[in-house]
């Protein structure tokens, strides 16, 4: 199955914006960021597809393409140095959408929320997270081995991340299938929670009868009042229920702090047998 990192990169790959020539500089300046000054490295066809227009368009054709294994390399004869410093929001889009096509990853929204840039030189890694910053898309740095990642980990950080280097298409999968992925943890938590409780009932409810069974077994059953004998009767009657149905089937019908003030009578009872 395709990964949804490829997916992303595909449709980067495919935005028609290369006739801005500034904003091709500086889309090159984010894959320089994450590779050597003359050589670039990749898996992804798309990316070396792309790589190769953005030099071409910034009037750098002195490059070959070649295969190394299953690798697909991008070697210039010179070493290219492009270090522009941003004006505007769009040349910020651009330095990141290099990066990431560069050197980036996200894994798939089904399963977890992932996305991290990986970058040879600590600054480098520093410039691209502060623009995320900048802009409000919570980024962090790790060290990894000999490398620095940018990485984001919250699913509405990524999906803006996504709408900022232009992958619009690839929000509204990513929306899609956290939308999805969110409801079904809720469900699970609900389910959880609703087990949880079920299973609190039924250990008090056990507990509850083993006590007046407890008391008829002493012979104390008439030491309980009207009303907790009644509610007692109904408890072994309907194992199953809850306290505040057992508080509707009584004759006169009471609350469930009623029922539990009269179920404490019972249980104090019985623990005062047990202790005799």
């Amino acid at each position: 199955m395709e990964s949804f990192s490829r997916k992303v990169k595909e449709e980067l790959s495919k935005l028609n914006n290369l006739s801005n020539k500034n904003l091709v500089k500086y889309e090159l300046q984010g894959y320089l960021l994450t590779a050597s000054s003359n050589k670039f490295t990749t898996e992804n066809e798309y990316n070396i597809n792309r790589f190769s227009k953005l030099l071409s368009n910034s009037g750098l054709d002195d490059f070959k393409i070649e295969m190394q294994g299953n690798k697909f390399c991008i070697t210039t004869k010179k070493p290219i140095e492009i270090n522009q410093e941003i004006t505007d929001v769009e040349e910020a889009k651009a330095i990141v959408r290099g990066s990431f096509m560069g050197a980036g990853s996200i894994s798939n929204p089904k399963s977890k929320y992932h996305l991290e840039i990986v970058f040879q030189i600590e600054e480098k890694a520093l410039k691209i997270n502060h623009i995320l910053n900048h802009f409000e898309i919570n980024s962090k740095v790790l060290q990894r081995a000999k490398n620095y990642i940018v990485y984001i980990k919250d699913g509405e950080d990524i999906s803006n991340f996504l709408a900022f280097i232009g992958a619009n298409k690839s929000v509204l999968k990513f929306e899609e299938n956290r939308v999805i992925r969110d409801v079904r943890n809720n469900v699970n938590r609900i389910v959880n929670c609703e087990t949880a409780n079920l299973n609190k009932v039924i250990q008090t409810a056990v507990k509850q009868i083993e006590d007046i069974k407890l008391i008829k077994k002493k012979n104390k059953f008439n030491d309980l009042n009207a009303g907790e004998k009644e509610l007692a009767e109904l408890r072994l009657k309907n194992p199953e229920a809850s306290l505040t149905e057992l508080g509707k089937m009584l004759k006169k019908p009471i609350s469930k702090s009623g029922v539990n003030h009269r179920m404490r009578a019972i249980e104090e009872l019985a623990n005062e047998l047990k202790s005799g």
